[in-house]
């Protein structure tokens, strides 16, 4: 993170030893996605509107469904979608982008989820969770699954 904590976004790189079309393939094909984020019913195709389900949380206000849809896809490089609970009583709406480099024999992940809202107490609790998650357990499911995507 930099020195000004930015409110509004979540941003995590890692790096993973496999080439970027490794990577790619976990990041965009459904039963992989389901192993190593949520189960869902993406397809990697712009304008294709999709969920992740997974447990509520109530303390955001998370119904446990979120609401996706395919904003850019530029393989194998980068996917950006759109990122909102299914619910109308949680009105957050961010989006999400995968952006992938080859860098040093490998791939360099960089993971950004923005359009939180800087003075809106349950985005902000939500980043904080999403921030963790995101930075912790799920990227490492990640890398936990690139061996069988290869």
């Amino acid at each position: 993170m930099t020195e000004t904590e930015d409110l509004t976004a979540i941003r995590v790189v890692d790096f993973f030893p496999h080439p970027p079309a490794v990577v790619w393939r976990a990041v965009t094909t459904p039963e992989l996605l389901a192993q190593w984020l949520m189960p869902n019913d993406f397809a990697p195709v712009v304008g294709h509107r999709f969920t992740f389900r997974t447990e509520p949380v109530p303390a955001t206000g998370f119904s446990g469904v979120v609401a996706c849809e395919v904003l850019e896809l530029r393989e194998p490089e980068e996917l950006v979608i759109s990122w909102e609970d299914e619910s109308p009583e949680n009105d957050m709406m961010t989006t999400v982008t995968f952006r992938l480099e080859a860098h040093d024999g490998g791939t360099r992940l960089t993971l950004i989820q923005a359009g939180f809202r800087a003075d809106h107490q349950n985005d902000q609790l939500a980043r904080k969770i999403m921030g963790g998650g995101w930075g912790s357990h799920i990227l490492r499911r990640l890398g936990g699954i690139l061996g069988a995507a290869a």
